[in-house]
């Protein structure tokens, strides 16, 4: 994959790119969009550690597919109030982990998920 940064737009705001260029022949993975709910039904209070473990599960879903967060292409998040975007950033930073190519990216906010204590939901495009 080749990241897209034109020189003729601004510099991203965070860890991500503009573009992902995805070679012809490749294998893609698109997971659902992950809540942070882990498999005892446990959902931590923190944006932070939620978005944390949205991007622990979605390291599962990668790893049975035989690829890992350096596969990723693009990453869709959705937050339900601007005040956790630093926090969302912040572990899609450590999800990212200073790739020598960042995915490009999109960040919503929206109104609200199917449940009030969720704060963040994030899915992915892989491919290898």
């Amino acid at each position: 994959m080749k990241a897209l940064n034109p020189a003729t737009l601004a510099a991203p705001f965070g860890a991500y790119s503009h573009g992902t260029e995805i070679p012809a022949g490749k294998r893609i993975v698109r997971t659902s969009g992950q809540l942070a709910i882990k498999a005892d039904g446990f959902i931590p209070q923190s944006a932070y550690d939620q978005a944390t473990l949205c991007f622990q599960s979605i390291r599962a879903i990668l790893a049975e597919a035989g690829m890992t967060n350096s596969d990723v292409a693009h990453i869709s998040a959705y937050v339900t109030d601007r005040q956790f975007m630093a926090d969302y950033m912040r572990a899609r930073d450590e999800f990212v982990g200073g790739a020598a190519r960042l995915p490009s990216s999109t960040l919503v906010i929206v109104s609200g998920f199917t449940r009030p204590e969720f704060k963040v939901e994030v899915e992915v495009l892989a491919v290898a």
